[in-house]
């Protein structure tokens, strides 16, 4: 029989409405029959692209047996993290504080007035390498809620206690903390394979985006090699799809061979952006081969019919993570034959041996990564593996989510000029304003005719950014305007007035134990990053006076945590930067209006370019399209020719 998730729309529910577990979605109603059964709730956060998810699904929530010691003791909710980031967002903060880590599956277990007193990430079906099962964790718990709750509720109120004190006083956002950074990430590089630190090594380009940046200012080399070494090898080995394009989700080993397999938008949005900035910053043509490559997987497998782009592909296929993605040797020859096949297989590193449990990962870890001779291969291949087994795609739009795609596609618009990228990034935008906006709000997903909740900072944040990048691309004012008013209605929402930085949720959403201000960067740039990157845009678009101010008190509000950590906080970092050091604005008098739709190609993307009519302040020069270009706090002569900048 189904559970009391049968009526939703998100897939991961979904997945789990024919569980045995008696499923609630979060709301009251399970909060209210815990308190009148007087049982724990036991709280699930996962995600449907998540592979130990679906292992503990397999093992726990499929199984009879667990489920019956679930139905019995407690009451069981699953949270969809992407459509309810509020509280993925404040248990993630109790599961660290619990563990020292983190993760999903997230497993909590509350009581009916949803104060944790234990969490986990996950737990195995039988007892293994030390860990406890998940039925012996289940029976310990009940019996501590029956006959001992104080001493189980206690160390818990001390831990929610420490997470609401108040952070320290704001800071003052200095370049010596983008040097820190940089030090931070020459100490942790990996010099032969690229990425920081050891093994799991994720994408994190928002990092690459500020060394590129950093290079570009200060001219520092050693940024540019450790940029250039990580998106190169990236691209090289198996986080790369060689055969359908596109980044899977973070690599499982120190040479990004062997991925964990699911791809989730997000990432290869700002993969996109990184790729692009290191073509602008270098011309070599594999960084826009990268971008294009991913863009292509995203418009042919990740975009609805209506233009939004879906959230993640799963890792798993056939019960088994990266079954989709793998190939024997013999395969490729029967379906290319022996020349050809043979040629493909020592190109990618198909072998006998393989790479992974028996089989293996195409990559050019051993190739030449420059050889396109393989492209109409590449094509056959790909076809014949999308015929062989079926990848569970999480088919909801988040808002947040396709604002970086947005903003991908655009800036991939400036690198090459297809108009295929912008006409996307105009189709996925209308398609939010359509679908994801109220009037009034925006709302974070849209699946089968239905909005999801209310939208958090972080949609507004991204919304905001794909404004900022369309504007960018078109120099069309209407996205600047939006731009606008989404900033007005973010600190209208959001913003703390009195101790500075962005809440996550407002006071329109439901009340959790805690409010975070979100701030260190991690698999995506926190709300609070992206916000302070986009003030400082406006200040420079729009005007200082109205904006400066905001964007200084948000940079200042960044950098007391950012000192902690600096290079943890590379988005915040990459606005500082902006801010401190802007690249030239360039206000563009056309002698004829059609002259302004080559200028997004023509101009710097990252320069602050402004379209005005002739007139006394800004008169043509020789009746000529004229360019008035300022830099820092100085303005240099009106010109004719487009400049260097």
């Amino acid at each position: 029989m189904p559970n009391h998730l049968k009526n939703e729309t998100s897939p991961y529910l979904l997945q789990h409405a024919d569980n045995p577990v008696d499923w609630y979605p979060w709301g009251e109603e399970a909060f209210r029959r815990a308190r009148e059964d007087d049982k724990p709730v036991f709280l699930s956060i996962g995600y449907s692209a998540c592979h130990w998810c679906h292992v503990m699904a397999r093992e726990s929530f499929e199984d009879q047996e667990t489920a019956e010691l679930l139905n019995r003791w407690f009451i069981s909710v699953k949270v969809d993290r992407e459509e309810r980031p509020d509280v993925d967002s404040v248990y993630m903060a109790v599961c660290q504080a619990f563990t020292g880590g983190g993760g999903w599956p997230t497993s909590l277990f509350l009581t009916p007035e949803k104060q944790p007193f234990f969490a986990g990430t996950y737990f195995p079906k039988q007892r293994q390498g030390g860990m406890v099962s998940f039925g012996e964790l289940l029976t310990l718990i009940h019996e501590k809620w029956e006959r001992d709750r104080s001493a189980l509720l206690g160390p818990a109120e001390e831990i929610v206690a420490l997470l609401n004190q108040p952070k320290a006083e704001n800071g003052k956002a200095e370049p010596e903390l983008q040097e820190e950074a940089v030090r931070l990430y020459t100490r942790l590089f990996d010099r032969e394979n690229g990425g920081f630190g050891g093994a799991p090594k994720f994408p994190s380009p928002h990092n690459l985006r500020f060394l590129l940046a950093y290079y570009g200012r200060r001219g520092d080399r050693d940024c540019l090699e450790m940029a250039e070494r990580t998106l190169l090898q990236m691209y090289r080995g198996g986080l790369f799809d060689h055969v359908g394009g596109g980044f899977c989700r973070y690599s499982t080993d120190e040479r990004f061979l062997v991925p964990h397999f699911e791809k989730m938008l997000y990432d290869n949005a700002l993969l996109i952006l990184a790729y692009c900035e290191a073509y602008s910053t270098t011309r070599k043509e594999l960084y826009l081969l990268a971008a294009e490559r991913t863009a292509d997987f995203v418009l042919r497998e990740m975009t609805a019919p209506e233009g939004g782009f879906y959230s993640a592909q799963d890792a798993d296929s056939g019960g088994e993570e990266g079954k989709y993605y793998l190939f024997a040797p013999e395969e490729i020859v029967r379906l290319l034959g022996t020349e050809r096949g043979e040629s493909f297989n020592q190109h990618f590193d198909i072998t006998e041996t393989g790479n992974f449990e028996g089989k293996s990962i195409p990559n050019l870890l051993h190739s030449n990564p420059e050889d396109r001779s393989f492209g109409d291969l590449l094509e056959t291949v790909y076809q014949y593996r999308r015929g062989r087994y079926a990848l569970h795609l999480d088919d909801k739009i988040l808002t947040a989510w396709n604002g970086l795609m947005i903003a991908a596609l655009c800036r991939l618009y400036q690198a090459n000029g297809e108009a295929k990228y912008l006409d996307a990034a105009k189709r996925a935008d209308r398609f939010l304003w359509k679908n994801l906006w109220d009037g009034e709000s925006l709302h974070v997903s849209f699946r089968a005719g239905r909005r999801g909740e209310r939208g958090f900072l972080d949609d507004y944040a991204a919304c905001i950014f794909a404004q900022l990048a369309l504007y960018g691309a078109t120099l069309e004012r209407a996205y600047l305007e939006r731009a606008e008013r989404l900033c007005r209605e973010t600190c209208a929402k959001f913003q703390d007035w009195e101790t500075g930085g962005f809440f996550l949720y407002s006071e329109e959403h439901e009340a959790l134990l805690l409010r975070p201000k979100e701030t260190y960067d991690g698999a995506q740039p926190s709300g609070n990053s992206l916000m302070a990157w986009n003030l400082v845009r406006l200040s420079q678009l729009v005007s200082e006076e109205r904006y400066g101010p905001l964007a200084e008190r948000q940079l200042d509000f960044l950098a007391a945590d950012a000192k902690q950590y600096p290079a943890g906080y590379a988005m915040f970092l990459l606005a500082l930067l902006d801010y401190r050091d802007p690249l030239p604005k360039v206000t563009v008098v056309c002698s004829e209006r059609s002259e302004a739709a080559r200028l997004p190609l023509e101009l710097p993307a990252e320069a602050a370019v402004i379209l005005r009519e002739p007139g006394p302040e800004c008169p043509l020069k020789n009746g000529k399209t004229t360019f008035y270009v300022c830099r820092g706090h100085s303005c240099f002569p009106p010109v004719n020719e487009l400049p260097t900048l």
